[in-house]
């Protein structure tokens, strides 16, 4: 028998030893704060350092370590880390890895929060950041500056669907000595595993895809065991933004379903993206299935399916998007992603409405610019429904 399964395997079977959990198939939940000693001494032990174990829930807790190792399985990493959320997992890596005064370099498009995150952190803290197409080699080489310590990359960036040609990047980072960081949350594992290809650390908003089901907020980190060791200790556990036991669990249920899920997804992805970009209405459709565009083949060297996001924009602007959204029935007008419901936003006035108007603008995000999720529905009947909201 081969000693690495398939990754559908271990999706199942992989971070989890039923034997030391009393043979339960199903991981238990470790639902408490706080976890007795045998003896004071160890109780200094552990808080020292000399005595592995647990102390209490934040730093530490049963169900979130085998989701822990269940992420750095699957991304091939040698440690993972569990978030509160995708921006504590986005918040809590960064400031691991920059102090004041240094340099963070970024895909020109990134989710609004992150954007927030990153001006805040500008004006408060003097750590700068740039955003530049990174898909410019030139470009990146220039932007990498004596202060930069990290290369921040969305892949498919957020909300526009461009993609980002990660070996390049990773390459010219690794010559300067730069740690990139690469956020995964619109492929999973299951489609592009950016540490494979060089990456130091890879995110998700768990929220999203690795839940499954639309009922967690949730963040995860994989990278090198001596990183994550590090962020755990420091900025996950200082700052606080940790998860729960129970959500731990509903990952570790959505995660056994991840790539069936992820299939139709896909499939239901590209049957809508056929029947999108004939429309009379619709404009421009951005999806990395797209034989037509320029960015084709770099979907299909580094993403082993297109996804299950389109990114479309309709004929006269927002207020027309907006009926649009309010005509719809079966299609659920909401900011996530990756749930069982097929899902729709609009970016401009939504997800990145921190965003000023002309970085948007900059970032190709329109007023007129929907983004789909296509959920696991019969694609026929989610057609329908948009069909009818765009008469």
């Amino acid at each position: 028998m081969r000693e690495k399964k398939d990754l559908e395997t271990r999706l199942i079977h992989g971070a989890y030893d039923r034997q030391r959990h009393h043979g339960s198939l199903t991981p238990p939940i470790y639902q408490t704060s706080t976890f007795s000693f045998d003896s004071a001494e160890q109780g200094e032990a552990r808080f020292a350092g000399n005595e592995s174990g647990y102390i209490y829930s934040r730093l530490g807790n049963p169900t979130v370590d085998i989701l822990e190792k269940a992420i750095a399985d699957l991304e091939n990493a040698e440690a993972g880390a569990a978030f509160g959320s995708g921006m504590a997992a986005v918040s809590s890596v960064l400031m691991a890895l920059v102090r004041s005064g240094d340099h963070i370099l970024v895909s020109e498009g990134v989710y609004g929060c992150t954007f927030g995150f990153l001006e805040m952190a500008q004006e408060r803290y003097n750590i700068a950041h740039n955003f530049i197409d990174m898909n410019d080699e030139k470009a990146v080489r220039e932007g990498i500056k004596e202060n930069t310590k990290v290369v921040y990359v969305e892949t498919p960036i957020n909300p526009t669907m461009k993609l980002i040609d990660l070996k390049t990047v990773i390459q010219i980072a690794k010559e300067r000595g730069v740690t990139v960081v690469v956020d995964n949350t619109f492929c999973s594992p299951y489609l592009q595993q950016p540490l494979d290809m060089g990456a130091d650390v890879v995110l998700h908003s768990a929220t999203k895809y690795i839940c499954g089901h639309g009922d967690v907020i949730a963040g995860l980190a994989a990278g090198k065991a001596d990183f994550i060791q590090e962020l755990k200790m420091t900025t996950l556990k200082d700052m606080g933004g940790v998860m729960a036991p129970f959500d731990a669990w509903l990952l570790l249920r959505g995660l056994k379903t991840l790539s069936v899920r992820m299939d139709r997804h896909c499939t239901n992805a590209a049957f809508l993206f056929d029947k999108l970009k004939d429309h009379p209405r619709v404009s421009k459709v951005i999806y990395p299935g797209d034989p037509a565009s320029d960015q084709y083949d770099l979907a299909k060297k580094q993403m082993s399916q297109p996804g299950g996001l389109i990114t479309f924009e309709i004929e006269g602007g927002k207020k027309v998007a907006q009926k649009v959204l309010n005509k719809l029935k079966l299609v659920q007008v909401a900011v996530s992603l990756g749930d069982a419901e097929t899902l729709i936003q609009h970016p401009a006035s939504m997800t990145h409405a921190v965003v000023p108007e002309e970085n948007r603008l900059a970032m190709g995000i329109t007023d007129g610019m929907l983004r789909l999720s296509a959920g696991l529905e019969n694609a026929q009947d989610i057609w329908e429904d948009l069909e009818q909201a765009m008469k």
